[in-house]
């Protein structure tokens, strides 16, 4: 059965206990005259689909556990942010911290994606079919950020675990990244993300952005390469 949840003006709590209902129901749910409202669809259960009809604001899909969200334009900060599993679509452009401290699941951003993406980041995958902002990766743990039209400045800043793949230009590399040519089997693990959504093409020069390690033990004498974080 299919659920038309109209969010407007009505409290956030209220749009958010009736998607909870809807989706527990074992329903498919849409909502509409999402107004770019804060907070849509956050905490979403292990199963379900949604669809957010126009622009969404802060923290939508915070907290997913599994559901597959589509978002029908943009996103603003913070999209999937502490995401454990689940699948988001941002049909436009996503906000600063897309993805920050996601666990687990994927998000795949259709335009290009704000400052800091995948900050932070525990585990998943981004994918932006775009250009990822400046710091984006910045001390992210594990997981994978692939951006296919480019990156910003500073990127792939005091890298943990973390992966940052990139497709075109980088404006400028953050503090301690290392930068290697991917070997065939690294490519392959990518294109079967890519795979699922349509993205993969065996003409891209790919950038593999990992850790130097420098800023994983602290010593005196490297304090300012501290500083520059």
């Amino acid at each position: 059965m299919s659920v038309i949840i109209e969010a407007g003006k009505r409290h956030i709590r209220e749009v958010n206990q009736d998607i909870q209902a809807a989706l527990a129901a074992g329903d498919e749910v849409t909502v509409t005259e999402t107004l770019s409202r804060h907070n849509l669809g956050v905490g979403l259960p292990e199963q379900g689909d949604i669809s957010f009809k126009g622009s969404v604001g802060y923290y939508c899909g915070g907290l997913n556990t599994g559901t597959k969200i589509d978002i029908e334009r943009n996103a603003g900060w913070a999209v999937g942010e502490g995401m454990s599993d689940g699948h988001i679509t941002v049909g436009g452009y996503a906000g600063m911290s897309c993805g920050a401290a996601m666990m687990g699941g994927t998000i795949h951003v259709k335009g290009n994606a704000g400052p800091r993406c995948g900050v932070a980041m525990k585990g998943g995958n981004i994918v932006v079919e775009g250009k990822i902002g400046y710091q984006s990766g910045f001390m992210a743990h594990r997981g994978k950020i692939i951006a296919l039209g480019g990156a910003g400045e500073s990127c792939a800043d005091a890298l943990w675990e973390g992966e940052v793949w990139v497709a075109g230009p980088v404006d400028s590399y953050g503090v301690d990244v290392k930068v290697i040519e991917p070997t065939a089997e690294e490519v392959a693990e990518v294109d079967k993300i890519l795979d699922p959504l349509g993205l993969v093409d065996s003409s891209r020069d790919w950038r593999k952005m990992i850790s130097g390690q420098r800023l994983w033990y602290f010593e005196s004498r490297d304090a300012s390469a501290w500083l520059m974080i």
